[in-house]
């Protein structure tokens, strides 16, 4: 199989299929996170943007329990910082990951995790992915 074969796009927001995009931009927090000795000493800047495919599965209705929360999604991304060291921003993108693909209604997640103070020429360094809802 060829990669080209293999890479499918996310789909973000789609009327065609019910799909909404629902994000989170530009999350700055602080981290322990990093491989080096002085990076375990402290903690670092990161910043998280996260692109969710959602399913259009129930009608809105103007109620916060038919949608995707993006504050859920924010404190569950505070909470894996705040759950102790991390060594690698890889490990940290699949678990926020993860947390996004938990709710039923998520079909894809991107996430992309950067570091903000490691390579002074540049403005941050960091990965990002792409994960679908496993199909049954």
């Amino acid at each position: 199989m060829t990669d080209s074969a293999r890479v499918q796009p996310l789909r973000l927001a789609d009327a065609e299929y019910s799909l909404r995009h629902v994000f989170v931009r530009d999350l700055v927090l602080e981290a322990s996170i990093g491989v080096h000795r002085h990076e375990k000493r402290g903690r670092q800047p990161i910043r998280v943007n996260i692109d969710l495919t959602v399913d259009d599965i129930l009608p809105i209705e103007d109620r916060l329990d038919h949608v995707v929360d993006y504050e859920i999604i924010v404190a569950g991304v505070r909470s894996l910082v705040a759950s102790g060291h991390i060594n690698l921003v890889e490990t940290l993108a699949e678990r926020i990951a993860a947390l996004c693909l938990s709710d039923r209604r998520v079909a894809a997640a991107r996430v992309r995790v950067e570091k903000l103070e490691v390579v002074a020429e540049a403005v941050s360094v960091g990965v990002e992915i792409e994960r679908l809802r496993p199909r049954k």
